[in-house]
């Protein structure tokens, strides 16, 4: 038989508390110690302890008399502690088969919400009983500080009854100051001691304690907690093998190996449970949950437990402080973060030990995702900005996903939670500035280069596209070589692109502030963006006016001249076309002249100024003809087919349209089809043409729904509806007139009043079209 190695002061401790029945938490409050303290002497970590410490564990744990004096020298290294054993058994023979089988720490009061994930816990009853011989496994994961155990001691608390058999809890240290975890040898020798197995009994090997763990529990109903595991393998050789019995994992990891497991992931707090909790921590008269300072100081928390915790702690003890000096102190701190602390614990505490399980290169990444800008992240992005390939950024994001430092709230595309974030680009301060400035670059490089490309096909309202743009392309990009994934594209990274510009301006780089809103304005119009698009517009305007850059000065007037136009505001667009023009004179660009005169031409087309229009129109076409930019001519004659609908020239119009149609086909333009055929059927419908104008715009439809083009799509449905009126067909019209309608709507469009007016005119906007139907039988004699 093996030698039985000798009982260790931190065994003998262990064994005391669970014939005790006391957790560690709790033993330690009785001893007016640290939880830490308690914990460092039960893993040996600490192997003695100062007299004053062993007489106060003494005490809490009612040992009196010769036990009490061993108790204590062995506590100082003094004496063995099999004599405490071997005194204190002569005194309570027996005892120490005594089990604390009741051993889950205490509840809270405050208990605040997961009101969905405990419904699904407390159906594991009703599971188990189903699946017979199984033992149930359920693992709580979630980031630092969303309440993964306060939730599982909570449900445990409510499980408790239907396991007669006990219920164990056990912390593993997975992420504890100053601990490493918990070895699953010593995690079953802390079970065995709980369960009432004396020292002596305790074999030694991970692999006899664990079957000796599963016989001690054989045939038992048993409740097992296990805190904070750091991965499958700790977990796995706790296991009972009993039928009916129930285990709870709290990790901040996604235990994605441990076989046969029911996830429960954690998100934070809803806003109205963020705010019940901080009112119920608090515990301030008068404080409500509905009050606004509330609402704002869980926001600032991220609606995080931990967060919200420490701050209605300090609520609490802070009588003088109000919630709305609390609220705005934490609005315009520059670290939040430092704000949220409880005696010796932090928020920025419990992320750091989530950061230091980390690999260096995970931990690189980490720090420079704090650097981005917008809300979310997908590979090439992680990629360009860690300075990587798409494979190593991938597998990046992953691990720090599977760790609970991200979010993917869609798949491929990553979140940081707000105090994560906050946490990161405190990291990424500290390191390397140069380093984290090239970071930045890269990542603006990435986003404008993809833009430009993915942008040419909604053709952007400047020839800033034209140009080179500042800084080199990515190594790795999407796939936008055709309008469908790049208006995807576009569309997935719009509040990212927006907050790249905001980026730039902000740290005066303004190539890129105005670059970006130049390459993704033509995609905003189309997609009907229209208050985004202003907002880029005057960002980009005010950092190319403080950059002293006159070029990107223009091209933000250009395009801020074409959104004004777009929207009504025929005065503002004049003026900012115009000095657009002048700068690009000054500044030798014959392209954005071009574009300047062509965009000026529409805006006095559409004020009624003929003459002007002709002249703007055919200026801007000759320069177009001698750059040799054929798509520039397209859009140069299908605006001049416009001015010369106006003045009555239909054959010149019709000559116009179909000319740039040709050109926008040969080019595999879809968005310049689709406008040369809506305008080609408004012409038709001029001329009474009214088949042919169905014709041009159910096409001009088929192209503008295919890709995306809200306003062209309105366009044509307009179209039609004309074309059904001129027929006389007021059951179609009104169809057509009112699904136009709401598209204008939806986009903000100033065409919405001119079809609310047409429907009005024809005394539509009332009539259903089953009225439509039924009104003629009703006039027959």
């Amino acid at each position: 038989m093996a030698e039985q190695p000798a009982l260790s002061f931190a065994a003998l401790l262990r064994q005391l508390r669970a014939e005790a029945r006391l957790t560690q938490e709790e033993l330690a409050e009785a001893a007016s110690l640290s939880p830490r303290s308690v914990s460092d002497l039960e893993r040996g970590i600490s192997r003695t302890a100062h007299k004053e410490t062993a007489q106060l564990l003494a005490g809490a744990l009612s040992l009196t008399g010769r036990v009490r004096a061993l108790f204590v020298a062995a506590a100082r290294g003094k004496a063995p502690p099999a004599d405490v054993l071997a005194a204190r058994q002569r005194v309570t023979p027996g005892a120490f088969t005594a089990a604390a089988t009741r051993a889950l720490p205490r509840d809270i009061a405050a208990f605040t919400g997961r009101g969905a994930e405990l419904t699904q816990l407390l159906g594991t009853i009703d599971d188990l009983a189903a699946d017979g011989g199984v033992v149930g496994i359920h693992a709580i994961d979630g980031m630092a500080g969303i309440g993964k155990t306060t939730f599982a001691v909570h449900a445990a608390h409510r499980l408790a009854p239907h396991f007669p058999g006990g219920q164990f809890f056990l912390p593993l240290h997975a992420h504890t100051q100053g601990q490493r975890p918990v070895e699953p040898a010593d995690a079953l020798a802390s079970l065995l001691l709980t369960a009432g197995v004396p020292a002596q009994q305790i074999p030694p090997g991970l692999e006899a304690r664990s079957a000796r763990w599963r016989d001690q529990v054989a045939g038992k109903k048993v409740l097992l907690l296990l805190d904070d595991a750091a991965g499958h393998d700790q977990v796995r050789p706790l296991l009972p093998g009993t039928a009916g019995s129930l285990v709870l994992v709290t990790s901040r990891r996604r235990l994605t190996s441990l076989e046969d497991t029911t996830v429960i992931t954690l998100d934070s707090l809803s806003p109205a449970e963020g705010a019940a909790l901080l009112a119920r921590l608090a515990a301030r008269p008068g404080l409500s949950a509905r009050d606004a300072a509330v609402g704002e100081i869980t926001g600032l928390c991220g609606y995080l437990p931990l967060a919200i915790g420490m701050l209605a702690r300090q609520l609490r003890h802070h009588p003088a402080w109000t919630p709305g000096e609390l609220a705005a102190g934490l609005a315009v701190a520059r670290d939040r973060l430092a704000l949220m602390h409880s005696e010796n614990l932090s928020v920025s505490a419990a992320f750091g030990l989530s950061y230091a399980d980390l690999t260096a290169a995970q931990q690189r990444l980490f720090r420079r995702l704090g650097l981005h800008p917008g809300p979310s992240i997908d590979a090439y992005a992680a990629a360009a900005l860690d300075g990587t390939t798409l494979d190593t950024a991938h597998r990046g994001l992953e691990g720090l996903y599977d760790q609970h430092l991200l979010t993917e709230p869609a798949p491929g595309r990553y979140q940081l939670h707000d105090l994560l974030r906050e946490h990161a680009r405190a990291l990424a301060a500290a390191d390397n500035p140069a380093e984290s400035d090239e970071a930045a670059a890269r990542l603006l490089d990435y986003y404008l280069h993809t833009a430009l490309v993915a942008g040419r096909y909604f053709t952007p309202w400047t020839g800033a596209y034209r140009r080179p743009p500042p800084a080199r392309p990515s190594a790795q990009a999407p796939d936008v070589s055709a309008i469908g994934p790049a208006g995807a594209w576009l569309e997935a990274e719009r509040a990212n692109l927006h907050a790249a510009v905001d980026y730039a301006a902000g740290h005066g780089q303004s190539l890129y502030a105005t670059a970006i809103p130049a390459a993704m304005s033509g995609f905003l119009a189309a997609r009907g963006h229209w208050d985004q698009s202003a907002a880029l517009q005057q960002s980009a305007l005010i950092a190319a006016r403080q950059g002293g850059d006159r070029l990107g000065e223009a091209d933000t007037l250009a395009g801020l001249g074409v959104l004004q136009r777009e929207t009504g505001d025929y005065p503002a667009a004049t003026a900012s076309l115009a000095r657009a023009l002048t700068l690009y004179g000054e500044a030798g660009d014959p392209f954005g002249q071009a574009d300047a005169l062509n965009s000026l031409g529409v805006v006095q087309q559409e004020t009624g100024d003929y003459p002007a229009a002709t002249a703007s129109q055919q200026q801007a076409l000759a320069l177009y003809r001698d750059l040799s930019d054929l798509l520039g001519q397209a859009w140069a004659l299908d605006d001049l087919g416009l001015v010369q609908q106006g003045t009555g020239d239909y054959r010149g119009a019709a000559a116009s349209h179909q000319r740039a149609l040709d050109v926008f086909r040969d080019l595999g333009n879809r968005l310049g089809q689709a406008e040369a055929l809506n305008r080609l059927g408004e012409l038709a419908t001029r001329t009474l043409a009214t088949g042919e104008a169905r014709e041009r715009h159910t096409q001009a439809l088929a192209i503008a729904r295919d890709i995306g083009l809200a306003p062209e799509e309105a366009r044509a449905l307009e179209g039609l509806g004309q074309a059904h009126l001129r027929d006389a067909s007021p059951g179609q019209a009104i169809t057509h007139l009112r699904q136009a309608l709401a598209i204008y709507q939806r986009i903000g469009a100033p065409a919405a009043r001119r079809v609310q007016q047409t429907l009005q005119n024809h005394q539509l906007a009332s009539i259903t079209p089953e009225r439509q139907t039924a009104a003629p039988k009703q006039r027959r004699p």
